[in-house]
Formats: structure tokens, C-alpha cells, sequence
């Protein structure tokens, strides 16, 4: 019955270098900063940038997708008027984007 089942044999229990076992996992590692820790460490820290710069008058898009100007600016919220006599209070951090000058009349 060996022709149709290969035999198995016990391999030798030589000593693996425990370095080229962890390869994989270096690999892996450095894979996962490079394309997804990096990338979003670098977008944090530009949304952050963005909301400590913002002032009276900006337009802005909130994450919910409003679109206003800032009225007043506080340490951690803004007033953001939507429509005439329509204004809201949000977290700083809620402010997705500034927009160039003009936008809400041109919308």
C-alpha cells in the first residue's frame, strides 16, 4: 500500500533561527504602518491643525455635511449660522473642512 500513500517520516528537530520565525510578523508590522497607522496619524494631525485655525467669518462643512459660516469661536465649540437667523453650537472637532470665500452664495 505504499505506492498510493507517501510515507511519513519524524523530521529532525534541528534548532529554526528565531529571527526567520518572526520575519512574517516584522513584515506584517511594518506593512500595517506604512499603509494604515502612518497615513492616519498624518490626517489627525492635519484635521487638528485645521480646527485650531479657525476664525469668524470661515465657511465651513461640518462631518454632518452643513455648510455655514462662523460666527463666534470658543475653546472647543463654534457657532456656525446655517441660514439667516439659523444658528447652531458644534465641537470643534465636528468642523470637516474649510471652504474658500463665496461658497455658500454660490451654492
Amino acid at each position: 500500500m505504499d505506492f498510493l500513500i507517501a510515507s511519513a517520516y519524524a523530521q529532525d528537530a534541528a534548532p529554526q533561527n528565531s529571527l526567520l520565525s518572526f520575519l512574517p510578523l516584522i513584515v506584517i508590522f511594518v506593512v500595517f504602518y506604512f499603509l494604515l497607522i502612518r497615513p492616519q496619524m498624518k490626517r489627525a494631525k492635519e484635521h487638528k491643525a485645521l480646527v485650531t485655525q479657525l476664525a469668524n467669518g470661515d465657511e465651513v462643512v461640518t462631518t454632518g455635511g452643513m455648510l455655514g459660516k462662523i460666527t463666534s469661536v470658543g475653546d472647543s465649540f463654534v457657532t456656525i449660522e446655517l441660514a439667516e437667523n439659523v444658528k447652531v453650537k458644534l465641537q470643534k472637532h465636528a468642523v470637516a473642512s474649510v471652504m474658500p470665500k463665496g461658497t455658500i452664495k454660490s451654492a
